[in-house]
């Protein structure tokens, strides 16, 4: 087993590769928008501080060992996680993570693209068919799933720093977008942002609260 362990370590081809795979979904997001740039830099670190820990040099594991003493079983803060309790189990959520990730990410943008960003502002719509049925932005759920993947996989305390801050981020650009729609929609998004979760999607039978419609703003 420890030979295996070893054996993920200076594969700097296999580094590349992980970051160019995970790299490719920043692709299905607006990367020009200045709102989108943070969140988006802070998932391309995330994706290379993983992969440089999993097949470059174990960072996280010597910066532990020189301040404990002594190295921490294979699973706590490097090496596949958990693996001391559960095997490689922690590996199935993350694939499972990964491809639920990767569906949401192309599946919001497909919709989204159609309908919105290709369209001139004065010929764009709301997009509530698809996906957006039931959650409003499951692109950031599909990023947030990844990382989610990825940390459930290889988890290291640079990780599990950077993930909360990651949530904050879409957290906060989500609620800056949802703005702009209310600003162009008026009362039509607002009562789709009151049916619709978030990131998850509402509880089946749950019924929408009574909102209070807002006006319709011009178009700027």
């Amino acid at each position: 087993m420890e030979e295996n362990i070893w054996s993920h370590f200076g594969n700097w081809w296999a580094v590349a590769l992980w970051i160019v795979f995970f790299a490719i979904f920043l692709a299905f997001i607006p990367f020009y928008q200045k709102s989108q740039r943070k969140p988006a830099s802070v998932y391309l670190a995330f994706i290379i501080a993983l992969a440089l820990e999993m097949f470059g040099v174990p960072l996280t594991m010597y910066v532990l060992t020189a301040v404990l003493g002594r190295q921490l079983p294979e699973g706590i803060l490097w090496g596949h996680t958990l693996s001391s309790f559960i095997g490689d189990g922690g590996m199935i959520g993350a694939y499972i993570c990964y491809l639920l990730g990767a569906i949401l990410v192309i599946w919001g943008w497909r919709d989204i693209y159609k309908y919105y960003w290709s369209k001139d502002r004065t010929e764009a719509r709301m997009v509530t068919q698809g996906i957006y049925r039931f959650i409003r932005h499951p692109q950031y759920t599909g990023f947030l799933l990844l990382t989610l993947g990825m940390l459930f996989e290889w988890a290291t305390l640079p990780l599990l720093i950077m993930w909360p801050v990651l949530v904050w981020l879409y957290v906060r650009l989500a609620r800056r977008e949802e703005a702009d729609m209310v600003a162009q929609f008026g009362s039509e998004y607002v009562e789709y942002r009151a049916r619709t979760g978030m990131f998850l999607p509402k509880p089946w039978g749950k019924r929408p609260p009574q909102v209070k419609a807002e006006p319709k703003a011009a178009l700027r």
